[in-house]
Order: structure tokens, then C-alpha cells, then sequence
């Protein structure tokens, strides 16, 4: 019997999701930000809780087949600015202000870099030129730096790289003690775009140190305790890979491309063209789109507004979530960006919190529960919670509590809805996919504000980006500039890449003939990206030129068991009933449902990590796959995603 675990850490809670032969379980725990290894150790734990009755992690480490992790380490350290000192050489002649195009890269440049930068004469020959790199290596290692990226340009890019590493390694043997780590920006990628080669290989050597420490530590837990097979690592491409085949820049954003991940497995599953995507959680709200089975991304990624070689898929992150910070401004309310996080957390949780945030105000509205909050292990305080808005909220409007929090409810709903709204002009998606722990309750709310006739809830969706890491293969993506633009260039060139992809398949321990290869010529013809299929004969597309800036791709992949879902079979339909109020609403336990249930708002429907407001209008069912799929009564949907109609 197979056993597949898929984990998302958090900023806040770190989440798994257990597939065991044909059962499913779930488990979440507070993140531990000052050692990522003990969080991921604990939910491993609290999963084998579920399973086995009581905590025996080393039973689940024997039986579990693979694990899939995703990690906001990387993330973290961007954001708060916690790494190596960079140093940078680039060649003589070039400009090292041309890297900061705005605001976002000039402050991140003097964070990571600042005046550590040289440049390298590469007209030079011989002892000249390796003196010219011995002296521009020394003086960065002078000024603090203890990790060094070389960028040069040019088409002799590659040539050029690889004899001032020939230099550095006879300078600066890597078995020195002290030898400082250097990063050739063309074995990140040769992206002809100078300034998003840099930045990549910048940001790759910034994040690199934290993740190889933490990530072989977690690792190193699975050898201890016999795993079968190593820990798999998720990437914001959607691929898994191993520790050691993993590249650091590809974990940012790994977390929200899970969910999107997740998204693409149920549009597929319930025949939707396009379904936009509402992932909230305590501190943001992200947003995507999956369309005609595919999820939005762009080629060259952003990540904090700098360009990167990397696609990114295209989620719209905003600071709006159960934690977010309600003020006042104007006589208008502000939600956000501020978020009081889990700790103190909003002023219901009596942990010193004193802000009005959207749980406070959802616990006096009577949706939330002050016994049964995350699964009975964190009780409400219903009094600071009223206190916290009557202060920040209520007295400032001039209005009372219960005033208030009708305001904060429309406010919250309307921020996210107008994020949401850009999505669907282009799209025509009438399908809204709701989940993360926050995103459930207010989906009804969002969708009525934007004409949406149909909501799906995931069963799974407080833990739903590990869900979706489950969906992931072994793979690997290789790109590299066709300069020689011929067909002897395109031969040389992807022989080159199918070497690379049969010895890193090797080494994650397949041979490649187990693999399928996929290969392709992409290209960027007047501003617009291009894929031209290599099919059979490898041949170039028509009339491509060197100003088109062909690249040659490989992806290798290797097939892996992934989570499934029970297939649509039309269960007979019955009317859903229940003895349990919470106010006047009646209230569902999700876990006690059976597929084919349905019934009308208002109502309330609950798991442990979860809670999904139905107002009066929607209507509800049970699906096959225990999901909850919600219908506007007053508005009817095509199920192809069509126009909507009144």
C-alpha cells in the first residue's frame, strides 16, 4: 500500500497532506522559523498521529514511499535580508548601475551587494589576466564578501566565464580552508538578457547557503530513520527534484505554485476551461489562473519586481488575510499589509493582541466557533475580540460594534474581490476555487461581488498547496542559447542538454530510457514568446534568426506516484440534514457528509482547520470527491465556464 506525503512550509503553519492507500490525512503545526527542521519533524509526527492512532514517526518513515517538500525558507531570507555578503565581478567596460532599473532592485543591490563589486579586464592574456582576477577576487574577499557571482557578457560569455574559473581554481582551491564559493552566472543560465542573468545568479547565490544547510538537515532526519527514498524538493516549475539536484532560486514562491498545482488537478477533474484561483491565509491573499488545463505563468519570472531567467506562475500576492490589521483612515477602513501574524495574533486569540482583524469580527458574526478553532486546540476570547474592534474600528467610525463589523466584512470581501476582478476579463473563468485556511469563508462573499455563479472548496483546502505538491514528477529543465543558428548548432546544443538531463536523472536514480523527453526550440520574435516542438527530426523553425534569441530546451521527466481523486459518478442526490446550530445557522461537520448531500444557506460547513460560510442564495452539494461545490440560486453558471446569466 503506497504512502505519499506532500508538506508546504508556511511562514506561519506548516502544513502535510497523507495519502495512505485509499485514505487521506491531514495535520498542520506552527512553523518554527529559528529551526525549519523541527516544524518539519513535528508535522511529519502529527501526521503519523492520524494515521497510526498515537505519534510514531519512525513507523511512518519506514512505510512512506515519497515525500514532497516546499519550503518558504528562501522567501524569508529575500524578504528580510538575511544571507551571505555577495560580491560581484563583472568585465571592464561594463556598468554595474544598468542592474538597478528601479526601486525594488536598487534597494535589494545595496542590501546584498552594496560597493562589493569589481570588474575583470578580459582583453587581458596569460599571467596578466590572471593576476587582473586573483587581485579583483581578493579585494571583494577584503571587503566582507563571502560568496562571489561572476557575470560577464558577450557572445564569448561562456568561453570567457570558464577561464576565469580555470583561475580561481588555481588561485583558490575549493580544499582550502576558507575558500570562498563562486558562481558562474552561465551555469545558472545564459539568458541573453544581462541584467536578468545577474540578478538570477545573485539571488541563487544569496539563498543558497540556508537552503543547503537546512534542507540536508531534513534529509538527513529521513536517513536516520531508513527512508526509502530521498526527500524531494519542490520547485516554483511545479517539478521535484533531490536535495542535491535542486537549485535554491527555484524554491521562492515553490509554496503558492503547489496550490496553483492543486487548482490544475481540479479544473481537469470537473471539466472547468478556467477557474481563478483564492488561496487566503492568515497574513496574504494569492491569487491565480489555471486555463485550458495550464497555469498561468510568465517566462521571465518577477520575483519583488526583478527579472529573472526563471518562469514564475503569474499569482498576485496581496497583504489581505485573517491576520491583517483593520484600521481606520479618513473615515474609511484600511485592511493591511500589516498582519499581527499567529503571534500575538488577532486580539481573540489572548495572546496580547490588541488590532482588529477580519477573525475577530468573523468570531462575533457567530460563523467562527470559540470551542472548535483550529480543531478545538486554540480557544477564542470573544470579549478582546470585541474590545479590539470597538477601539479600532467602531469609535473612530462613530458607529457600534455590531455596525462595525458588518463594515469590516464588506470591506475585506470588496479588497479581495478587486484583485480577483482583473482576472477574469481575459479569462471569461466563471469558476472561483477557494481555498487555504481563510479563503473558504468569505469565498461566497467574494463571488457575489464579482457575478460569480460557482464556487468549488476543496476538501483538502486548508492544507491545499501540500495537496497540490503531490501532483509533481521527477523532472529536470534545461535551456541554453543556440548561438550557432544552424542546424550543426542545433545538434551540438541539445546533444549537450541530453547529457546533462541522463546524468542528473541518473543521478536521482533512473536511467533515462525510463524518462520521457520533451524537446523544444523557444524563441522571443518582436517582444512575444514562442515554442517551436521538436518532434522526431530535430529542425530549426522557419526562418528563425540570431536576433530572435533562440534557446534550446530539455525536460527530462520521471513519472512518480501522484495523489488521485474519486471519479465523477453522479452519487444520488439527498437532501443533507443536521441537529447542529451555531446561532441561527445551521452547521455541517464536513467529515460526517456523504457525497451527493445538498442543501441551501444560510448555513455553515466545517472541518478542523476550516470554516465555509454559505449566506442565504447559494446552495451547496457534496461531490464524489468530497468537495464542497457551492451555486448561486439567483445566478446560473455554464458549466464550461460560459457567460453567466440571471
Amino acid at each position: 500500500m503506497a504512502m505519499l506525503v506532500s508538506i508546504d512550509n508556511g511562514g506561519t503553519l506548516t502544513d502535510a497532506c497523507v495519502i495512505y492507500g485509499s485514505q487521506v490525512f491531514h495535520a498542520k503545526t506552527l512553523t518554527t522559523p529559528h529551526d525549519l527542521t523541527k516544524c518539519f519533524v513535528e508535522v511529519l509526527r502529527e501526521a503519523s498521529r492520524k494515521i497510526y492512532g498515537e505519534p510514531k514517526l519512525a513507523t511512518l518513515l519506514e512505510e512512506v514511499d515519497y515525500i514532497r517538500y516546499s519550503t518558504t525558507q528562501g522567501t524569508n531570507a529575500v524578504v528580510q535580508r538575511i544571507g551571505p555578503r555577495l560580491g560581484l565581478i563583472l568585465a571592464e567596460g561594463s556598468d554595474v548601475t544598468k542592474l538597478i532599473r528601479n526601486e525594488h532592485e536598487g534597494e535589494l543591490f545595496e542590501a546584498i551587494v552594496g560597493v562589493r563589486s569589481a570588474k575583470v579586464d578580459l582583453s587581458l592574456s596569460g599571467e596578466a589576466f590572471e593576476a587582473n582576477v586573483s587581485k579583483s577576487v581578493s579585494d571583494l574577499i577584503s571587503q566582507g564578501a563571502n560568496r562571489i557571482v561572476v557575470s560577464l557578457n558577450g557572445e564569448a560569455l561562456v568561453a570567457d566565464e570558464a577561464r576565469m574559473k580555470r583561475v580561481t581554481l588555481l588561485r583558490y582551491p575549493r580544499h582550502m580552508l576558507g575558500a570562498v564559493p563562486i558562481l558562474y552566472s552561465h551555469q545558472l543560465s545564459d539568458d541573453h538578457d544581462a541584467a536578468r542573468r545577474t540578478w538570477s545568479a545573485l539571488l541563487n547565490s544569496f539563498l543558497h547557503p540556508a537552503m543547503e544547510r537546512f534542507l540536508y538537515n531534513a534529509e538527513n532526519v529521513l536517513r536516520e530513520h531508513r527512508a526509502k527514498n530521498p526527500l524531494l524538493i519542490f520547485g516554483n516549475d511545479g517539478t521535484s527534484s533531490r536535495v542535491a539536484k535542486c537549485v535554491a532560486l527555484k524554491t521562492w514562491g515553490s509554496g503558492p505554485r503547489g496550490g496553483m498545482e492543486g487548482a490544475k488537478a481540479i479544473a481537469l477533474h470537473y471539466g472547468r476551461k478556467a477557474v481563478v484561483t483564492m488561496d487566503v491565509g492568515g497574513t496574504t491573499t494569492d491569487i491565480g489562473l489555471v486555463e485550458n488545463e495550464t497555469v498561468s505563468e510568465r517566462r521571465w519570472g518577477q520575483l519583488e519586481s526583478i527579472g529573472i531567467s526563471f518562469p514564475l506562475s503569474e499569482v498576485e500576492s496581496f497583504g489581505v488575510g485573517g491576520s491583517s490589521v483593520f484600521r481606520v483612515e479618513n473615515g474609511a477602513i484600511k485592511i493591511g499589509p500589516e498582519s499581527v501574524g499567529s503571534t500575538p495574533g488577532p486580539a481573540c486569540f489572548g495572546r496580547g493582541g490588541r488590532q482588529a482583524t477580519i477573525t475577530d469580527a468573523y468570531l462575533l458574526l457567530g460563523v467562527l466557533d470559540a470551542d472548535s478553532y483550529f480543531g478545538g486546540n486554540l480557544k477564542l476570547d470573544a470579549a478582546r475580540a470585541k474590545a479590539a474592534i470597538d477601539e479600532n474600528v467602531a469609535k473612530p467610525l462613530g458607529i457600534s460594534v455590531d455596525e462595525a463589523i458588518k463594515h469590516m466584512e464588506r470591506a475585506y470581501e470588496e479588497r479581495i474581490a478587486s484583485t480577483i476582478e482583473p482576472f477574469l476579463k481575459d479569462s471569461g473563468a466563471t469558476t472561483l476555487l477557494a481555498f487555504g485556511g481563510a479563503g473558504p469563508i468569505s469565498a461566497c462573499g467574494v463571488a457575489e461581488k464579482l457575478g460569480i455563479a460557482e464556487i468549488i472548496v476543496p476538501h483538502l483546502a486548508a492544507v491545499f498547496s501540500a495537496f497540490g505538491i503531490g501532483f509533481s514528477d521527477i523532472a529536470h529543465v534545461y535551456e541554453g542559447a543556440l548561438l550557432d543558428v544552424s542546424a550543426k548548432g542545433l545538434e551540438s546544443t541539445l546533444a549537450d542538454l541530453q547529457t546533462r538531463a541522463k546524468r542528473d536523472m541518473f543521478a536521482e536514480g533512473f536511467d533515462i530510457s525510463d524518462c520521457s523527453v520533451e524537446r523544444a526550440v523557444n524563441f522571443t520574435r518582436k517582444d512575444v514568446e514562442a515554442s517551436h516542438r521538436l518532434n522526431g527530426a530535430a529542425s530549426l523553425p522557419a526562418g528563425i534568426k540570431a536576433s530572435d534569441h533562440p534557446r534550446v530546451e530539455v525536460r527530462a521527466t520521471k513519472t512518480i506516484p501522484h495523489f488521485s481523486m474519486k471519479q465523477l459518478e453522479g452519487k444520488a442526490q439527498s437532501n443533507a440534514s443536521t441537529n447542529s446550530q451555531r446561532g441561527a445557522l445551521k452547521l455541517y461537520r464536513l467529515e460526517d457528509m456523504k457525497a451527493g448531500e445538498h442543501g441551501v444557506g444560510p448555513a455553515i460547513l466545517e472541518e478542523a482547520y476550516f470554516t465555509c460560510q454559505v449566506p442565504k442564495n447559494w446552495k451547496f452539494s457534496i461531490s464524489d470527491n468530497h468537495d464542497i461545490v457551492l451555486t448561486h440560486q439567483g445566478v446560473q453558471g455554464d458549466a464550461t465556464n460560459g457567460a453567466k446569466k440571471k
